[in-house]
C-alpha cells in the first residue's frame, strides 16, 4: 500500500521551487493561488532568502502550495492513505478531497498569520533533543514546563516553551539526550502559546464547507483514520495548540500494511524518519522534477493495496 505524505514547516529551502516552474502548467496555478491569498508564491519559493522564507505567515503557504503543485505532477493517483506533519495536514486535507486548494491555501495563509501574531506575545521557540527514550525526555520536558510538540518516532522529540525554559533545558537535558539543537522557528509551534491563533482559525474554518474525505485521512492528534470532512476540519484547528504525534501517524501506517511512502516536495524529512522507523517500507522524497519518474514507479508498483 502506497501513502503520499506532505511535509510541515522547517523543509523549505530558498529557491527550492524553482525547478518546477519548468514543468507546464506550475508557474500559472501559482500565480493564480497567489492572487487568491495575496501573497506572491512564486518571488518567495524561487527568489526569497532563508529569513524571508522562515516568516511563518509566508512559510505556511508556500510549503502547502509546493506540495499541491508537486502531487498534481504525479498525475492523478490514488494512495491508498495520504498524511501530513503539522501544517502539511492541510496539503493532505486537499490529497483526501476535503478542501480545494484555494480554500486550503487560504485557511493555511490565516494560520500562519494567526500563529505568528501569537508567536509574537511572549518570547517563545523549540529545540530538537537528539539521542535519548522519548518517554524519559517527555516526562523530563513536563517537569521543566515544556511542551513536547513534536513526537515524531524513531527517537525524535522536539521541545516546545519559553525561551528561559528552553534555556534550562540546554542546561538540564534529559537523561541519554546528547544535545539539544535549536530550530529556525518563529515561536512554541503546537503549544498553549499558541490558543490565540486556534481562535482565529476557527473562525476562518466556519465558513468553510468540507466534504468527507474520499481516501484515509490519518490524523497528527493521534495517529487514527478519520472518516469525516467536519472533524478532520476541527482538528486542523486544534491541531494549531496542541502536540503532532508523527510516531503514531507511522504506527497506523504499519498496521495498514504500507509498503511505500512517497513524499511531496520539499521532500526529505518524513522519508528520513520512515527509513528509521518503518524499516522495509520503500519510500521517495520529491526534492525537483526529476523525481517524478521514480515516483511514478513506485506508484505503480506499490499501489493502493
Amino acid at each position: 500500500m502506497l501513502v503520499l505524505v506532505a511535509p510541515g514547516q522547517g523543509a523549505q529551502t530558498p529557491g527550492f521551487l524553482t525547478p518546477w516552474l519548468d514543468l507546464p502548467g506550475v508557474e500559472d496555478r501559482l500565480r493564480t493561488l497567489s492572487t487568491a491569498i495575496d501573497l506572491d508564491l512564486v518571488h518567495y519559493g524561487t527568489n526569497a532568502d532563508a529569513d524571508e522564507i522562515r516568516d511563518t505567515a509566508i512559510a505556511q503557504p508556500l510549503l502547502v502550495a509546493a506540495g499541491l503543485v508537486s502531487a498534481a505532477a504525479l498525475g492523478d493517483i490514488t494512495p491508498g492513505a495520504v498524511a501530513g506533519h503539522s501544517v502539511g495536514e492541510f496539503t493532505a486535507a486537499v490529497f483526501a478531497g476535503v478542501l480545494d486548494d484555494t480554500a486550503a491555501l487560504g485557511l493555511v495563509r490565516r494560520r500562519g498569520l494567526a500563529m505568528a501574531d501569537a508567536a509574537a506575545i511572549t518570547e517563545t521557540g523549540m529545540s530538537a533533543l537528539l539521542g535519548g527514550d522519548p518517554d524519559v525526555s517527555v516526562a523530563h520536558l513536563e517537569k521543566l514546563g515544556l511542551t513536547p510538540a513534536n513526537i515524531n518516532g524513531a527517537g525524535q522529540v522536539v521541545a516546545a516553551g519559553t525561551l528561559e525554559q528552553l534555556a534550562a533545558l540546554n542546561e538540564d537535558k534529559p537523561e541519554g539526550v546528547r544535545k539539544v539543537v535549536p530550530l529556525k522557528v518563529a515561536g512554541a509551534f503546537h503549544t498553549r502559546h499558541m490558543a490565540p491563533a486556534v481562535e482565529s482559525l476557527a473562525k476562518a474554518a466556519a465558513e468553510l464547507t468540507p466534504a468527507d474525505p474520499t481516501v484515509r485521512y490519518v490524523s497528527n492528534k493521534d495517529g487514527q483514520a478519520v472518516s469525516t470532512g467536519a472533524e478532520i476540519l476541527d482538528r486542523l484547528v486544534g491541531q494549531v495548540a496542541n502536540p503532532v504525534r508523527w510516531d503514531l501517524c507511522m504506527e497506523t501506517f504499519k498496521e495498514l500494511g504500507v509498503t511505500a511512502i512517497v513524499e511531496v516536495c520539499p521532500g526529505g524529512t518524513l522519508v528520513g524518519l520512515a527509513k528509521r522507523a518503518l524499516p522495509g517500507v520503500k519510500t521517495l522524497a520529491l526534492k525537483t522534477p526529476d523525481d517524478l519518474d521514480a515516483a511514478r514507479e513506485l506508484i505503480a508498483e506499490h499501489g493502493v493495496a
